[in-house]
């Protein structure tokens, strides 16, 4: 039975080193995955402070053998490196992390705090698909998250893929707000342990 896991990767709003290894750590899963013969497929990127860094990504891995490859990444990742952003910074260490993460199933109880909005499906160049609004934006309350989807005809459809990827999205977003205080206290507390990462790569973040 394959079975779908999904990963976030994120610079818990570390530096903008912390984001390039983010970036950088995507792209070796990626192959890795593909090297194995299975299937990813990235759900979310949230672009960094600068060009090829990432503030998160988000992704998922289907298929016999996702759960040594998780095994491999799950946990603190510290990237060894001097920094290719400061010069004459001293620091040499960053630290990003990978978190599974499980997307709730009982949508019901989920949708008491999600308001949906429809729109116009526009297709390439802005040329409309139809004149109905088929799409439909999912936008949860609390947050502010919000997604839209507009793949599908069906009005109904589309709410039912917009729920999805809002609840897939809230997932990885609370996944992060954990790696965030992990980063505050690493910033604030230079002595602090950081605990045993699970992998340490030591190479230039470029």
């Amino acid at each position: 039975m394959n079975n779908k896991i999904y990963l976030q990767i994120t610079s818990g709003r570390g530096p903008a080193e912390c984001c390039r290894a983010v970036a950088l750590v995507l792209e070796k899963m990626l192959k890795q995955v593909k090297d194995k013969g299975l299937k990813a497929e990235v759900i979310d990127r949230e672009a960094g402070p600068l060009n090829r860094t990432l503030l998160s990504a988000t992704l998922s891995i289907e298929g016999k053998g996702t759960k040594e490859i998780v095994s491999e990444w799950e946990g603190t990742i510290q990237w060894i490196s001097k920094s290719p952003y400061r010069i004459y910074h001293k620091r040499k260490n960053w630290f990003i992390g990978v978190q599974t993460f499980t997307v709730p199933t009982n949508q019901e109880a989920n949708e008491k705090e999600i308001r949906y909005e429809t729109l116009r499906a526009s297709g390439p160049g802005g040329q409309h698909v139809n004149k109905t609004e088929s799409a439909v934006r999912a936008i949860h309350t609390p947050t502010g998250i919000s997604v839209t989807a507009s793949d599908q005809r069906s009005q109904l459809q589309n709410k039912i893929l917009a729920t999805e990827r809002l609840l897939i999205k809230l997932a990885a977003w609370n996944v992060e707000q954990a790696m965030i205080v992990a980063q505050s206290n690493w910033s604030n507390h230079n002595n602090l342990q950081r605990g045993n990462p699970v992998k340490t790569i030591e190479a230039p973040l470029t």
